[in-house]
């Protein structure tokens, strides 16, 4: 069970964050042409979402095998497995949610490539919806690890 959890968790996440907020946003900005675009806008949209993509992915693997879990409560309900150790260190060493970071990356790619102001302003409440879900990450990580978290939260940024 916990295996099935883990993994319909990290579906759901990949949905949401690769294809639904995308959707939203090409929505949003009155569906324009995907293509063609422009070489430099192309170019800099795809090394955004790659690059994006790639943070993601890196945190992902390496919490699964050195946290042994997920960090991610979804405002309070557990989605996967919580992690049993505070990961400080692969892509937590960037700072303290490489998993949104690069989220965040990949959708600045998207709005680069559709290059719309209103894919922009479904970034901008995605962002607000988001930091409100790591601020109350960040109680429970309190919570969960104390002083190792606090001192982990002085040496590293939020983002």
């Amino acid at each position: 069970m916990k295996q099935f959890r883990e993994i319909v968790g990290y579906l759901l996440g990949g949905l949401m964050f690769v294809g639904l907020m995308p959707t939203l946003m090409w929505l949003a900005a009155g569906r324009p042409a995907l293509w063609p675009v422009g070489t430099i806008r192309a170019m800099a949209g795809a090394l955004l979402m790659l690059g994006g993509l790639a943070l993601s992915v890196w945190t992902i693997v390496y919490m699964r095998r050195r946290g042994d879990g997920n960090p991610m409560d979804a405002f309070g309900h557990e989605v996967a497995p919580r992690t049993k150790h505070l990961m400080t260190d692969g892509p937590y060493r960037i700072n303290r949610n490489p998993m949104l970071s690069g989220t965040l990356v990949y959708l600045a790619g998207v709005a680069v490539w559709l290059w719309k102001w209103q894919a922009v302003v479904v970034l901008a409440v995605f962002f607000a919806i988001m930091l409100v879900q790591v601020i109350s990450e960040e109680r429970r990580l309190r919570r969960d690890f104390g002083d190792e978290y606090a001192d982990y939260c002085r040496r590293t940024r939020r983002f």
